[in-house]
């Protein structure tokens, strides 16, 4: 289990911020916009309510870094596919997560989180596309894996699997905020992919 000594929200971008030239690896988090992504990094973080929570899905309209014990970088992108948006604002999200992508010198890992509930959307299939066109094979985390039975969960998975057309040897990891299933797989993943090359 690894022990998070330190996190620091560190930098903030907006559609027209600079990005920064980080010297620590970064790994990225993708998702549609209620799709339980503050949750998960704050799971990982084991803090509560570090990275923000929003009661109004879209309202992440930034590129968050978080550092975490001056080892990583947890970078939080815009969730995506929220209908109140309006079609401007989406397109600019668009057009900063693509920058994030196609720049970012230390980004070693992308997860994509898909709600383990439902089939991938349209959005969810062309950002996963996306993530690959730009050379990342993104690890897929099925979020909400309470919600569903325990026998349910590979079928879920398949689902998932089939409905992006997932690359072989992609892994899926089922994860739950409330149980914290999936936490310590992700680490080592994190630690294996990211903290080795280090």
């Amino acid at each position: 289990m690894h022990i998070i000594k330190q996190v620091n929200l560190e930098t903030v971008c907006g559609i027209t911020s600079k990005l920064p030239h980080n010297h620590l690896p970064e790994v990225a988090f993708a998702g549609k916009s209620n799709v339980g992504k503050s949750s998960l990094i704050n799971g990982l973080m084991n803090r509560k309510a570090y990275a923000r929570t929003s009661a109004q899905p879209g309202k992440t309209q930034t590129i968050n870094y978080y550092k975490i014990n001056e080892e990583l970088y947890f970078v939080d992108l815009p969730g995506y596919g929220y209908a109140k948006v309006s079609k401007s604002v989406s397109e600019k999200w668009g057009k900063l997560i693509e920058d994030y992508l196609h720049q970012s010198e230390q980004l070693k890992l992308v997860f994509l989180l898909i709600d383990i509930r439902h089939e991938p959307s349209d959005n969810d299939r062309l950002m996963y596309d996306w993530i690959v066109n730009h050379g990342f094979n993104p690890t897929i985390i099925a979020t909400k894996a309470d919600k569903i039975k325990r026998s349910q969960l590979k079928k879920h998975i398949k689902m998932i699997e089939e409905g992006l057309e997932v690359l072989e040897g992609t892994p899926v990891i089922p994860y739950s905020a409330v149980t914290k299933q999936g936490r310590d797989e992700i680490w080592e993943l994190l630690e294996e992919y990211v903290l080795k090359l280090f």
